[in-house]
C-alpha cells in the first residue's frame, strides 16, 4: 500500500482528518499549507509549502482539494495546474465541494443526480470549481464531494451551551444537512481506494434536522436546560451576511447512492452519535 502517496491541498480541519484516516489505511500522506510551521498534522503526515507543491504532486498517486476556491477561481489549479497535468502517478482526484451548489429548494430533498442550481455566489464559485476540476482531471477519476455542515471535534455546540451563549433559533420547517468530519475522512479514502469514473457523492449524515434540535441534544447530553427559543425573525437582526445566507436556503439532502456506490456506513449516521462522540472525546482523561 506504500506505492499510494495521497496529497492533500489544504491540511486544514477536514485535511488533518483525512490525513489520518488515509495513515490508518496505509498511504503515504502529504499536506499542503500556507505556513507549514502553523499546521497541525498528524504524526506520519509530511507539510509541504502550497507554492512549493510540485515535488509532492509528481509524486503523488492521489489528490484530495480541501481548499476553498476564492474570487479568481480555484487557487489549487491556479499554482499548480501545468504541474496535476503532468503528474505521472496520480490517479484519482477528490474535490471537496458544498451542497450549497443546489441552492435553495424549499425544504425538499436533492440527490446526487439532482441538477444543481446554486444561489448564492459562493456556491456560484463552488459549482464553477467543480467544472474546472471535472477539466483538469483528464481522463482520471474523479470525486465530487459535495458536503454538508462540518462539525467534530472543536467544532461542537458544548462550549457556547456551557458559557450561556447558544441560541436556539426556531425556523419551522427549516433544515440543514450536517456531517461528522470522521465521516468526511472515511468516505474521502474509501472513495480513492474505489475509484470509479467521475462521481457526485454526497457527505451528509442521515438525518437532517433544524439547528433548534441539535442544540436542545447537546444541552441535554450535558445535563442543562436547553437555551429558550429564539424565533428566526428576532435572531436574524443580529446574524452577519454570511449566516443570513446560510438560512436563506431550505433543502434536504440524501445521502443513499453515496453510501450504495462506496460501500459504507457513517460511523455517526445523526447528529445524536457524533454530539455523544464529541462529548466524551472531550471527557476522556488526559484531554
Amino acid at each position: 500500500m506504500r506505492d499510494m502517496h495521497l496529497l492533500i491541498a489544504g491540511l486544514g480541519y477536514s485535511g488533518v482528518a483525512i490525513a489520518a484516516e488515509a495513515l490508518a489505511k496505509g498511504f503515504a500522506v502529504t499536506g499542503t499549507a500556507r505556513d507549514p510551521a502553523r499546521a497541525k498534522p498528524p504524526p506520519g503526515a509530511t507539510v509541504v509549502a502550497f507554492d512549493a507543491a510540485g515535488p509532492a504532486i509528481r509524486a503523488a498517486t492521489h489528490l484530495v482539494v480541501t481548499a476553498g476556491p476564492e474570487l479568481a477561481g480555484d487557487p489549487v489549479l491556479a499554482a499548480h495546474a501545468e504541474a496535476i497535468a503532468a503528474a505521472p502517478l496520480l490517479r484519482w482526484i477528490g474535490y471537496i465541494s458544498t451542497t450549497g451548489v443546489y441552492g435553495d429548494r424549499g425544504g425538499a430533498w436533492v440527490d446526487e443526480a439532482t441538477p444543481p442550481a446554486p444561489g448564492q455566489p459562493r456556491s456560484q464559485r463552488r459549482l464553477a470549481a467543480e467544472e474546472a476540476w471535472r477539466h483538469a482531471a483528464g481522463g482520471r477519476a474523479l470525486d465530487l464531494f459535495r458536503t454538508g455542515g462540518i462539525y467534530g471535534p472543536g467544532r461542537g455546540p458544548f462550549d457556547e451551551i456551557r458559557a450561556g451563549t447558544a441560541r436556539r433559533v426556531v425556523k419551522p420547517g427549516h433544515a440543514f444537512s450536517r456531517i461528522h468530519v470522521a465521516d468526511i475522512a472515511q468516505a474521502v479514502v474509501v472513495a480513492a481506494l474505489r475509484p470509479d469514473g467521475v462521481r457526485v457523492l454526497h457527505l451528509v449524515d442521515d438525518l437532517p434536522v433544524d439547528s433548534a434540535s441539535v442544540t436542545a441534544e447537546a444541552a441535554a447530553l450535558l445535563g442543562l436546560p436547553p437555551p429558550a427559543e429564539m424565533p428566526f425573525t428576532t435572531a436574524a437582526a443580529s446574524m452577519s451576511p454570511m449566516g443570513l445566507s446560510f438560512w436563506s436556503e431550505n433543502r434536504k439532502v440524501s445521502c443513499a447512492a453515496t453510501r450504495a456506490a462506496l460501500g459504507l456506513t457513517w460511523r455517526y449516521p445523526t447528529y445524536r452519535e457524533g454530539l455523544r462522540a464529541i462529548l466524551a472525546a472531550e471527557q476522556a482523561p488526559g484531554t
